[in-house]
C-alpha cells in the first residue's frame, strides 16, 4: 500500500487529509511532550543539523510546511530571517504553536498560518527557503504538495525535508523496528488516549518511499542539486534539494 493510501482511521468517507488533521487535532495538546519522550530528544539534534543546510544561502523569508507546533520554525530562528510562516492543516496544532511563540516572544517574527501543503496560499517564488519536518509522508497527494512547495521558492531557494525512515543496518534496523511497532504505539496511546496515531506513525514510515525512491521522485518534479543525509543510523534522512 503506498503512503497515500496509509490513514489514521481508515475511515472510508474521509480523506486522508481530513483524517490527519482530525488525528494532529486529538493529539495537540500532548504533541510537543510526547514527540521529545518518544525519540528521546534526538529529534530536536536532527532538526538542528537540518537548519544548518540552509545557513550558506542566507534565507531572509523561510517557510515551515506542517509546522505542528512550531519546532522546526523555531530551529529556524538560528538562520537570523526576517520573516517565518509556519502552515499546517491542524488548527489544533496552530493554536498550541501560537501559545509557543507568544511565550518565546518571537511571534512577530514567526507566524502561524492553517492552510493545506497541496495549496499552499503564497505566490510563486516567493520563500528562500523551506523546511518540512516529518510531514510529507502525511501528504494525501505527494507530488502535488512537493510540486506546490517547488513553486514558492525563490530560483536558487533551497528545500529542506527531514523525514523518518527505515534503518538498513543491525542491530538500529531490529531496534528500531521493535521500539517503532511496540513501544510507540503503547506509550502514545497511553498518553494522548488516541490509540490510532500512534500507530498510524509506523505503517505511514512503512509506506513511505524514502532514499533513492524519493530522491528521484523530487528530481522528477523538477528540483536540482537532490541528496539525502541519514542520520542517526537512517532512523531518519534530510532530503535536500534548490530551485
Amino acid at each position: 500500500m503506498s503512503a497515500e493510501h496509509v490513514k489514521p482511521y481508515g475511515d472510508s468517507s474521509k480523506s486522508k487529509k481530513e483524517e490527519v488533521a482530525e488525528m494532529f487535532n486529538n493529539i495537540s495538546s500532548k504533541y510537543d511532550f510526547l514527540n521529545h519522550f518518544l525519540s528521546l530528544g534526538i529529534d530536536k539534534l536532527w532538526r538542528k543539523k537540518a537548519v544548518k543546510m540552509l545557513r550558506s544561502i542566507k534565507p531572509e523569508r523561510v517557510l515551515d510546511i506542517a509546522t505542528g507546533t512550531g519546532d522546526f520554525a523555531i530551529e529556524s530562528l538560528s538562520l537570523k530571517p526576517k520573516e517565518i510562516v509556519g502552515l499546517d492543516i491542524s488548527a489544533g496544532m496552530l493554536e498550541m504553536g501560537r501559545e509557543k511563540m507568544k511565550k518565546r516572544k518571537v511571534d512577530h517574527i514567526i507566524s502561524m498560518h492553517l492552510g493545506d501543503s497541496e495549496e499552499i496560499p503564497f505566490e510563486d517564488n516567493y520563500f528562500d527557503a523551506l523546511t518540512v519536518g516529518f510531514g510529507v509522508r502525511n501528504f494525501e497527494h505527494l507530488e502535488k504538495g512537493l510540486a506546490e512547495m517547488l513553486r514558492v521558492i525563490k530560483p536558487n531557494g533551497k528545500v529542506v525535508i527531514l523525514e523518518f525512515s527505515k534503518p538498513k543496518q543491525f542491530p538500529i534496523k531490529q531496534l528500531f523496528s521493535f521500539y517503532s511497532n511496540n513501544i510507540i504505539p503503547i506509550l502514545g496511546k497511553s498518553i494522548s488516549k488516541d490509540a490510532k496515531a500512534y500507530s498510524y506513525l509506523p505503517e505511514s514510515v512503512a509506506a513511505f518511499p524514502e532514499g533513492k525512491d524519493f530522491e528521484n521522485i523530487l528530481i522528477k518534479l523538477g528540483y536540482k542539486n537532490v541528496s539525502a543525509t541519514l542520520v542517526s543510523g537512517g532512523i531518519a534522512t534530510i532530503y535536500t534539494g534548490t530551485k
